[in-house]
């Protein structure tokens, strides 16, 4: 089979799928409305970390900014981001304007494919129409669409594009053979036919709501467990003998799936007069955890006795370790935590972008020579980058202040055989 296809969107999902397909000899363009993004892809740059400059160097993948572009190819697979607005509603914005600029290039005989995570019916129900209004076509009788949900996992090396077992729906039949047959020419992992678009969202859409509920357990046994007195992550080391235990572990949820993808599902619930009560309640434990974590911190330098109001360190701002991507992380509503007590916080990061921090967050980074000894250090992204080694203090030592101070490890990296008799640490 030979067929041009389109990525719209280059982001953390979109660039690894186009790169992909380039790389196993299918004729590919990005689209990005992005024109420095473009520009620095040309270049060899891209920002996220996503591929390798050797993945961008393929006369297969053809990278622009140009809408009329798409006029090329014959199947368009659209991976942009689907955020929630402030209210914690589905932003559907940048998808609708993706749909639109496809339904403006798109031809008789086009297929569709929507990456982005939606709540079920949201393909046909919201995308279809937007098709038929700005390309002039009918639905099924001149193109088709399909759903195929993303899995990228940034910052995960193992689990690429091509090793994660690939979910696939389409409108019809036909449809469906073509981008299972497409996908498959891809992804070595296998393709899972789903009976229809729905269910193909559907099951998109629970995979990180489950992961969410998961953790939500987790650390409501954390604050439990606190207040007992009890270390956490030696209660999970002992349960975590038994076969079937889930190694789920507690810490702060953000990022643009877990602490996203629920909200799509119970969206969707309300519209169909459905309340969903355990969905929500895991969503709000999660949610709680930076008032909890920046609560425990100022707690501990009152008990050792620091200067109040502390000086708080704060290693990572990004919502997992080792992608510089900070949007909805919960370490800058921990820092907002902290400084409500009024600490004056030192956030240290060498991924993230300084400027996009001060702008969306309006935090400045520290550089790690303008930092000052701290009464309590926060490790709550490890970085590679910050930690040097997997177990080792070597990393926090030099932020300490004089005397005993707090050092509050939200990842389980710092190993307690080893902790400076001056320093009380806490665990998450």
């Amino acid at each position: 089979m030979s067929v041009t296809i389109s990525v719209i969107g280059l982001g953390y999902v979109g660039l690894p799928v186009a790169c992909a397909f380039a790389r196993n000899g299918i004729r590919t363009i990005g689209f990005d409305i992005n024109q420095a993004r473009i520009s620095a892809l040309r270049e060899g740059n891209d920002t996220t970390g996503s591929v390798a400059a050797s993945s961008l160097n393929n006369e297969m993948l053809h990278l622009t900014d140009k809408p009329t572009n798409l006029q090329a190819a014959r199947i368009h697979i659209v991976a942009v981001p689907t955020p929630v607005d402030e209210a914690k509603r589905p932003d559907l914005t940048p998808l609708r304007h993706a749909t639109e600029t496809v339904g403006e290039q798109m031809k008789a005989g086009d297929i569709v494919v929507f990456e982005s995570t939606v709540f079920p019916g949201a393909t046909e129900e919201i995308a279809v129409p937007i098709l038929e209004e700005r390309s002039g076509l009918v639905f099924r009788q001149d193109f088709e669409v399909g759903y195929s949900p993303e899995r990228i996992n940034p910052g995960d090396d193992e689990h690429s594009f091509e090793s994660i077992l690939k979910i696939v729906s389409a409108s019809s039949p036909v449809a469906l053979a073509e981008l299972a047959d497409l996908y498959g020419r891809v992804v070595k992992a296998g393709i899972h036919r789903a009976p229809s678009i729905k269910v193909a969202e559907a099951a998109k859409v629970i995979e990180n709501t489950q992961r969410d509920l998961n953790i939500a357990l987790m650390n409501e046994l954390a604050m439990l467990f606190n207040t007992m007195g009890i270390d956490t992550c030696d209660v999970l080391a002992g349960a975590a003998t038994k076969w079937n235990f889930l190694p789920f572990k507690p810490g702060l949820v953000g990022g643009h799936c877990i602490g996203v993808d629920p909200y799509y599902l119970t969206h969707k619930a309300y519209e169909l007069g459905f309340s969903p009560q355990v969905i929500l309640a895991g969503r709000g434990t999660n949610e709680g955890m930076s008032r909890f974590v920046a609560g425990e911190v100022i707690q501990g330098c009152v008990r050792l006795g620091r200067p109040m109001p502390p000086r708080i360190t704060v290693l990572g701002i990004t919502y997992k370790a080792d992608v510089p991507d900070t949007r909805n992380s919960k370490v800058v509503d921990l820092v907002h935590e902290l400084q409500k007590f009024g600490a004056d916080v030192q956030v240290i990061d060498p991924l993230a972008d300084p400027d996009e921090v001060r702008s969306h967050y309006k935090l400045d980074l520290t550089p790690e020579k303008e930092v000052l000894p701290a009464d309590a250090v926060v490790l709550a992204v490890p970085h590679k980058a910050l930690l040097k080694e997997s177990k080792s203090w070597d990393c926090i030592i030099p932020l300490l202040a004089e005397g005993s101070v707090f050092v509050a490890d939200l990842h389980d990296r710092l190993p307690r055989d080893k902790k400076p008799d001056h320093v009380e640490l806490w665990r998450l």
